[in-house]
C-alpha cells in the first residue's frame, strides 16, 4: 500500500513542526504557549541534513536509560517465570496472576503521568527515583514471609516501571532522527538480554527445589535496580527545557491530566479484577466478577467521552492523532503485541514445566531461546529501518511471525517436547522486531515536543494489553483445568482403581506428592500413568486455549499493520532534544 497523498495522511516536517501550537487551546496561557514554541525554535539555524558529531556523552546517556530497561526485565520476567513456584510456596497458588498484574497496571497508569510530568520537570529525577522505587520492591519481594507482601513488592516495583515510556523517549530524542530506529534497536537489545539473564539466573537459582530461590533473584533485581539509578544520576545530564524554567509549579501542576489519570487507573483495576474473579473462584453470574467488570466498563466509557470531547491536551493528546493514522495505527498494533508479549512469558515456561521439564533451570534454557533470538532480530531491524527507511512491511512481517508461533504452539501436546525447543524462536524474532518499528513509526509521525506524551501513550497501551491479556489468559485457562480432578478421576477409575482410593490419589498428584502416591491403595504403575496422563492432557486443553486467544488478537494486529504508512523524509539529521551544546555537535 503506497502512502496516501492527501494531507491528512502526511507526516510533519521538522520545519511545520516548528510553526505548528503546542496544544489546542490557544490564547488560553499565554506563558505556556510561548514556553512551548521557545522550545521547539531552539533548533532553528540548524541544518537538518547536517551530519551532528555526537560524543560519549550522547552515547553514555543511551547506554543509563538501556541499563534501566535491563533492570527492570530483569525483574519483571522473575515475576513471570517464577510466579508459580512463588505462589506454591505460599500456598495460594490461585494468586499467581496478581504477582505480575500489578506491574503492568502501574505501566498503564502511572505511564501517561511520567510522560507528561517529565516535560515539565525533565526526565532525569523520574528515571532515577523511579528506579529506586523498583529497588525497593524487589527488597520486598526477596524478604517477603507471605503472599500479601509479594503482592505489595509487585505494586511498588510498578512504581518503578511508570518511568518505561521515558527509556523510549530519550533514547530516540537525544539522537539524530535517522538513527530512530536504531535507537529502538538498542532498547531492545536491552530488554532482550535482561530477559535472557533473568531466565537463566532464575533457573539456576530454583534448579534443585531450592525454596528461597526466587529471592535471590530478586536480591539481584534489586541491585541492578540501583546500580542504574546511580549510574544514569551521573552520566546522564540534559539541559533545562523552557517548559521547565518558565512556568512556576503550580501552572505545571494544573497542565497535567488529573481526571484522565483518575479516571482511567480506577476503571482498569475495577475491569481486571472482573476478568480476574471470572471462574476464579467465581461464575459470571456471581456479583464478584460482574460487578467490578461492567463499572469498569462505564468509568472506561467515561474516560473515551472525556478525553476524546473535553480534555483535547490531555493523555490522549489530540495533536498525536491529527496529523495521520500512523499512531493510532501504532497503538492498535502495540496493544495486541503486549497482549502476545505477556501469553508467551507466563505461559510458555508454565507448558514446559508441565509437560516437559522438572529442572528449573532447563525450563528456563528453553526459553532463554527466544530471547537470544530478540537481540539478533533488533539488531536485524535496526539495519534494515535505517538502510530502507521503511517500517511497514517489516511490522507486517512480524506479526506473520506471532502468528506463526502461536499456531504452531496451539497444535503442542505432552507429547510435542521436541518441537517445543524450536518455537520460541518465532517469538523471539517477532518481539525483536515489532517494537522497533511499531514505536519507530509513530515517533516520526507526530510533533516532535510531543514525543514524551507520544511513548507515554504507546507503552501504557502496551501495558493495558497486557494487563487485559493476562486477565483474559486466566480465565480461558482456568475454563479448562476446572475439570482437572474430573478428568484425572475418570481415567484412573478407567485404568482399574478402586472407587474408594481415587480421592486420595488426585489429592496426590494434584500436590506432587509422588511417594504418597504409591502408597495409596490399589496403586500401580498403570494407574499412575494414566493420573499423569490426563493431568497433562487436561493442561494441553488449558494452554491451548490461551495460544488460540493470543492468535486471534495477533491476526487483529496483522491486519492493522498493513495500513501503516513508511515516514521515511522523517529519518534525518534533525535531534530533538540534544544534550550537548550545538557548537560541539556541528563543530
Amino acid at each position: 500500500m503506497s502512502q496516501p497523498t492527501t494531507p491528512d495522511w502526511k507526516p510533519a516536517s521538522n520545519s511545520e513542526n516548528r510553526d505548528m501550537t503546542a496544544g489546542d487551546k490557544p490564547e488560553k496561557d499565554t506563558t505556556i504557549k510561548n514556553a512551548l514554541a521557545n522550545r521547539r525554535e531552539s533548533g532553528d539555524g540548524q541544518d537538518d541534513e547536517a551530519a551532528p558529531h555526537l560524543h560519549m556523552k550522547t552515547f553514555l546517556a543511551v547506554f543509563s536509560v538501556c541499563l534501566i530497561y535491563f533492570a527492570q526485565d530483569f525483574a519483571l520476567v522473575g515475576a513471570g517465570s517464577q510466579g508459580q513456584i512463588i505462589s506454591s510456596h505460599f500456598g495460594r497458588p490461585g494468586d499467581t496472576v496478581w504477582i505480575t498484574a500489578p506491574i503492568t497496571i502501574f505501566t498503564v497508569v502511572l505511564g501517561p503521568i511520567v510522560s507528561q510530568a517529565a516535560d515539565y520537570w525533565g526526565r532525569k529525577w523520574f528515571l532515577v527515583v523511579l528506579s529506586l522505587f523498583g529497588s525497593v520492591g524487589c527488597v520486598i519481594i526477596a524478604r517477603a514471609t507471605n503472599m500479601g507482601m509479594i503482592i505489595a513488592g509487585s505494586c511498588i516495583i510498578g512504581i518503578g516501571f511508570g518511568a518505561q515510556p521515558l527509556l523510549h523517549t530519550v533514547a530516540s530524542e537525544v539522537l539524530p532522527r535517522r538513527w530512530r530506529a536504531w535507537a529502538q534497536s538498542a532498547v531492545m537489545a536491552s530488554n532482550g538480554l535482561g530477559l535472557l539473564v533473568g531466565l537463566l539466573a532464575g533457573g539456576a537459582f530454583n534448579r534443585h527445589g531450592n525454596p528461597d530461590g526466587f529471592r535471590y533473584h530478586f536480591y539481584f533485581a534489586m541491585a541492578f535496580f540501583a546500580l542504574a539509578s546511580v549510574i544514569c544520576i551521573f552520566v546522564y545530564q540534559p539541559p533545562q527545557t523552557d517548559l521547565q524554567s518558565t512556568l512556576s509549579f503550580k501552572e505545571k501542576v494544573s497542565q497535567l491530566d488529573w481526571i484522565g489519570y483518575i479516571l482511567l487507573a480506577s476503571s482498569l483495576v475495577l475491569f481486571c479484577m472482573g476478568l480476574f474473579w471470572s471462574q476464579n473462584p467465581y461464575a459470571w453470574s456471581n456479583a464478584h466478577p460482574s460487578a467490578p467488570f461492567a463499572v469498569g466498563l462505564a468509568l472506561a466509557s467515561v474516560l473515551i467521552f472525556y478525553e476524546a470531547k473535553l480534555k483535547k491536551d490531555g493523555m490522549f493528546h489530540h495533536g498525536l492523532f491529527m496529523a495521520n493514522w500512523n499512531f493510532t495505527i501504532s497503538m492498535i498494533c502495540v496493544f495486541c503485541e503486549g497482549m502476545a508479549f505477556f501469553a508467551a512469558t507466563i505461559y510458555f515456561p508454565f507448558q514446559v514445566s508441565v509437560l516437559y521439564e522438572t529442572d528449573f533451570l532447563m525450563v528456563s534454557v528453553r526459553f532463554s531461546v527466544a530471547y537470544i533470538t530478540t537481540l539478533a532480530a533488533s539488531l536485524f531491524t535496526g539495519v534494515y529501518c535505517n538502510m530502507t527507511k521503511k517500517v511497514r512491511w517489516v511490522t507486517f512481517a512480524a506479526f506473520v511471525v506471532f502468528v506463526a508461533f502461536f499456531v504452531c504452539m496451539a497444535t503442542t501436546n505432552k507429547n510435542s517436547s521436541l518441537p517445543v525447543w524450536g518455537y520460541p524462536v518465532l517469538m523471539g524474532w517477532a518481539l525483536g522486531m515489532t517494537l522497533v518499528t511499531l514505536i519507530t513509526a509513530a515517533q516520526l509521525s507526530i510533533r516532535a515536543e510531543l514525543i514524551s506524551v507520544a511513548s507515554g501513550l504507546i507503552i501504557s497501551v502496551r501495558s493495558l494489553g497486557a494487563t487485559i491479556g493476562i486477565a483474559i489468559y486466566n480465565s480461558v485457562f482456568i475454563s479448562a483445568t476446572r475439570r482437572l480432578e474430573g478428568n484425572i478421576s475418570k481415567a484412573v477409575a478407567a485404568a482399574g482403581l478402586p472407587q474408594a482410593s481415587i480421592e486420595n490419589f488426585v489429592a496426590g498428584l494434584l500436590a506432587q506428592n509422588t511417594t504418597g502416591l504409591s502408597q495409596v491403595f490399589g496403586v500401580n504403575q498403570d494407574i499412575i500413568q494414566a493420573g499423569f496422563g490426563a493431568l497433562q492432557d487436561t493442561y494441553s486443553a488449558g494452554f491451548r486455549n490461551v495460544w488460540c486467544t493470543a492468535a486471534a488478537f495477533t491476526v487483529l494486529a496483522l491486519v492493522a499493520s498493513v495500513f501503516l504508512f513508511d515516514p521515511s523524509n522523517e529519518f534525518n539529521n534533525h535531534i530533538d532534544a540534544p544534550i550537548e551544546k550545538e557548537e560541539d555537535l556541528f563543530s
